[in-house]
């Protein structure tokens, strides 16, 4: 095969080529045509490929088409479901179709993307359901139900993913009962699963890559022997992912679930011979009281808030003694009805783990792992997990020969890619770096104000908000401001609002948190008149090209917080390596979360804006030199002047 695969990625990437001919607006780039052929190397030689590549390159069709001309079985992996679902729907057929390659297409996700049929039965006979919202969302998924092929529930419109309702009509490894369940031969979890393993390419999540090689339970452990290349796209996102789901976690949620399910489960099979009601009181009593000491004085939460192990250890040894005495309890009842009915030896199964789960944590971690408890506002997870991939990836590396691509727009601020290569163990790779195709000194600006107050001080998010609304004014919204914290959301929004109306500008500000993400986006729209105050979720995955958005405020660097105990494991662990913990993890961190936020700005080849980083001190200090450098080359501004003269620029040409 070799050099009839590079032959054929430059063909089809060609002038006169078939891309060409068969997508709109379709150019030659010299950073994609060097990228696809780098990734047709790595398949015919079966190299491991670490490849970032800048906004606008084109990167997805870059290792796109070289997968489908190689005719080889490949796995594409990629951060979030939404964009899973965008390579399946979209990119993929588009492209197959262009080649004329007839490749076999599956989508795989985790089992809470599908409907239990079983589930779902048992949800309409009984289930507890919080309010009259949730009530309309079953009737909803049902109706559904008797349609649907694929029993993805994404297919839904405007059911929420955080639906109560999910765990109610999806499936867990805990609860699933296999073969023994009446509906196996309608199952839409195995259909999935048999489709993935009979197809030439298969898209899957990095969630569910994780979780399954730590599980084994959604598949991708049978598949990945079977592949011959395997390609992570957004790999920025890898080592997180990896270091939640390689780990393991015991959730007040999960609890409190179980007890539900016990509940509902003992009243419809064995109503009468067991306490339900005492012993699902029992365990949802004791979650709670693990969320209140897994809490400690910490009141309001938003987001997700990860609070140190060892603050905590003390306290939460009697409610964990306590959850696992009630979970014991009711897998004791269940034992003795376990021949009523198949669901209840599933359940008493769960209800042991659950115990043991408890009895671990109540015991000292792991060496090399790290402990931590995600606080959210619903519920509290504790977490053990290995504080980065090196090993797990290594070993599947050195199971089976195979190409390994790993791809994004950000994986480091030096040649090497170090910030990447170093948690993943890819030292060995080989590496290439291509720039964005885009003429970021002619279209875009960054301005470094230096008269703002430093970001420790206690009115730079109100200097943050006012000057976003000065900017803002001068374009008529199209402004985003993102932030590195929760806290100072509102602090920003209020300090906006109130120097718009100081000048008489009406403005809509558009807050994270006050409605779901997608909600406020289409509320944006076209950015006439509004600006969007958002955190660490609006800082990457967010495409809105043209004059919708113009200008970019990051309230302050985003460096990694000092308290957070990932952070601090992580911190031990380079210097008792003799590195130093500032430039080789903090200013890294920093650098890439920048290039993210930054990546927003400047989507298509005719894009312009101005990036306004708030933070005097990457003027002022050493390591300003270096964040500045990973950012594209963009042309400077000196001051306020200068910043509102370029987006007036910007506005005339509306």
């Amino acid at each position: 095969m070799t050099g009839r695969l590079a032959a054929g990625v430059a063909r089809a990437f060609a002038l006169d080529g078939p891309l060409a001919r068969s997508e709109p607006g379709f150019r030659p780039r010299p950073q994609q045509d060097l990228m696809a052929a780098r990734v047709a190397q790595a398949l015919e030689f079966r190299q491991t490929l670490v490849a970032e590549a800048g906004t606008g390159v084109g990167k997805t069709f870059a290792y796109l088409v070289p997968l489908l001309l190689s005719g080889q079985r490949a796995l594409v992996s990629t951060a979030t479901k939404s964009l899973q679902d965008q390579l399946f729907l979209r990119d993929l057929p588009r492209l197959a179709d262009a080649l004329k390659v007839p490749a076999r297409l599956a989508l795989l996700k985790g089992r809470a993307s599908y409907l239990c049929r079983h589930r779902l039965a048992q949800a309409e006979q009984g289930a507890q359901l919080p309010d009259r919202f949730a009530v309309r969302a079953l009737q909803r998924v049902a109706r559904w139900a008797q349609g649907t092929r694929s029993g993805d529930l994404a297919e839904i419109e405007g059911l929420d993913e955080r639906s109560p309702v999910i765990p109610l009509v999806s499936s867990t490894r805990d609860n699933c009962l296999g073969a023994e369940c009446p509906e196996y031969r309608d199952c839409h979890v195995v259909q999935a699963r048999r489709e993935a393993m009979a197809a030439d390419l298969v898209v899957i999540n990095h969630h569910l890559f994780f979780a399954d090689l730590a599980l084994r339970d959604s598949g991708v452990a049978e598949l990945l022997p079977t592949v011959d290349a395997a390609v992570f796209d957004e790999a920025h996102e890898l080592v997180e992912a990896g270091v939640q789901f390689l780990g393991v976690q015991l959730s007040t949620g999960q609890a409190i679930d179980l007890g539900r399910d016990v509940l509902a489960m003992g009243l419809q099979h064995a109503r009468g011979l067991e306490r339900w009601n005492d012993l699902q009181a029992g365990i949802e009593h004791s979650a709670r009281q693990l969320r209140l000491a897994g809490a400690g004085t910490v009141r309001e939460v938003r987001g997700v808030l990860k609070l140190r192990w060892d603050e905590r250890a003390g306290a939460l040894r009697e409610p964990l003694a306590d959850l696992a005495e009630a979970a014991r309890a009711a897998a004791q009842a269940l034992a003795r009805v376990a021949e009523t009915a198949p669901d209840l030896p599933k359940l008493e199964q769960r209800a042991r783990t659950l115990a043991a789960l408890c009895e671990r944590f109540a015991e000292g971690a792991e060496a090399d792992h790290v402990r931590w408890i995600d606080l959210t506002p619903q519920q509290a997870r504790l977490v053990e997990s290995p504080l980065d991939i090196r090993d797990m990836l290594t070993q599947q590396r050195e199971a089976a020969p195979r190409t390994w691509v790993f791809t994004s727009a950000t994986l480091g601020d030096d040649e090497a890619l170090s910030w990447f290569t170093t948690t993943t163990g890819l030292e060995d790779a080989e590496r290439l770096r291509v720039g964005s195709p885009f003429d970021y000194p002619a279209h875009a600006r960054v301005w470094v104000p230096q008269q703002l107050p430093l970001p420790n001080a206690a009115g730079h998010p109100a200097a943050v908000g006012a000057l976003a609304a000065r900017c803002a004014a001068a374009l008529d919204g199209r402004t985003f401001v993102l932030t590195t914290t929760l806290r100072v959301l509102p602090l920003v929004a209020e300090a906006l609002q109130a120097e718009a109306a100081a000048r008489d500008v009406e403005l809509k500000v558009l807050v994270q948190g006050s409605e779901p993400r997608r909600a406020l986006l289409q509320r944006y729209g076209d950015g006439r008149g509004c600006v969007l105050v958002g955190s660490q979720s609006f800082w990457e995955g967010i495409d809105m090209p043209g004059e919708a958005l113009q200008c970019v405020l990051i309230d302050k660097l985003p460096f990694p917080p000092p308290g957070d105990p990932l952070v601090e494991a992580r911190v031990r662990q380079l210097r008792e390596q003799g590195r130093n913990p500032f430039e080789d993890y903090f200013v890294a961190e920093a650098a890439i979360s920048l290039k993210q936020g930054a990546g927003r700005l400047i989507r298509t080849e005719s894009d312009r804006g101005l990036l306004v980083i708030c933070d005097p001190r990457l003027r002022r200090m050493g390591y300003g030199r270096r964040l500045l450098a990973a950012l594209p080359p963009m042309g400077s501004v000196a001051d306020e002047a200068e910043a509102l003269g370029w987006l007036d620029e910007l506005a005339a040409c509306h």
